[in-house]
């Protein structure tokens, strides 16, 4: 059967708070794995969001079925959903169930016409009075998706006492720094698997900044419940185009045996 995945540029009013829309026939062939980011999801049946994972998830949508989506920018979800991001992490929440007899209005309105998604979320910013984002949180989030830095050592530079700002950046981004951490690393060792199919484990684990290959051994194991031999093997897509950056503002489904070989903007991403 053949399957799709396709993202838009989000419309440039909203570029600064989402990174894209799209829309995805995969199903639930291979799991989608933790990245940070949030979802606005329309299936034919509800709309839901998406939370961030700390785990792998399986889309409960069979091969084929048309689902669409919105994908935040990592950190800007919250205002929108009027909701902290932490209250959402690993869960799928309806919409009706989130925002009421607004929700379920919208949910009618979006299962008809998916492509009012965007419409939906501008009229939400609007209303939300600012959206001017939280600089210590997008500097932190910015720091650690580039690697290199200990967690410790990047909140340091934050004007903020630790435990104020931990709370800070769990509302907007989901889950604290260091789990952040943990996740943006993961990003970074599939984006450099796919450019480098030939390097070893070790080389990669090294160039991800986990402190060694056991590393990032346990840390397949518990973000993406496999060995880091299968999830880098199956990784090996073709490398992402110029400009699409290798922080974790993205998202993969992997390969299903079964899927359709299409490029790597339409392979990588898509919750649903």
């Amino acid at each position: 059967m053949s399957t799709t995945y396709a993202e838009v540029p989000a419309p440039a009013a909203l570029a600064g708070d989402v990174r894209c829309l799209w829309r995805s026939s995969f199903g639930g062939i291979a799991p989608i794995l933790p990245d940070g980011c949030l979802d606005i999801v329309v299936a034919p049946d509800r709309v839901f969001v998406a939370g961030p994972d700390t785990g792998p998830w399986f889309s409960p949508y069979d091969l084929g079925v048309p689902v669409h989506g919105l994908r935040f920018r990592i950190g800007r979800a919250a205002r929108v959903l009027g909701v902290s991001a932490a209250d959402l992490r690993d869960q799928r929440v309806d919409l009706a169930d989130l925002w009421g007899a607004a929700g379920a209005r919208a949910t009618r309105e979006l299962v008809e016409r998916p492509g009012h998604l965007a419409a939906l979320v501008a009229g939400r910013l609007d209303r939300a009075g600012t959206r001017e984002p939280d600089r210590e949180v997008e500097h932190v989030v910015r720091v650690l998706t580039a690697g290199g830095r200990r967690v410790g050592e990047t909140l340091a530079e934050v004007p903020l006492g630790e435990r104020q700002f931990r709370r800070r950046f769990a509302a907007a981004v989901g889950y604290g720094p260091a789990m952040f951490a943990r996740v943006a690393r993961l990003v970074r060792v599939r984006d450099l698997a796919r450019r480098h199919p030939r390097a070893t484990l070790a080389d990669l684990a090294a160039a991800a900044g986990y402190t060694d290959q056991a590393h990032l051994a346990r840390d397949c194991r518990d973000l993406a419940g496999s060995t880091a031999s299968a999830l880098l093997r199956a990784d090996h897509a073709p490398a992402p185009p110029a400009g699409r950056g290798g922080g974790p503002d993205h998202r993969s489904p992997g390969r299903g045996s079964d899927a359709t070989s299409v490029p790597y903007k339409q392979v990588v991403g898509g919750r649903g």
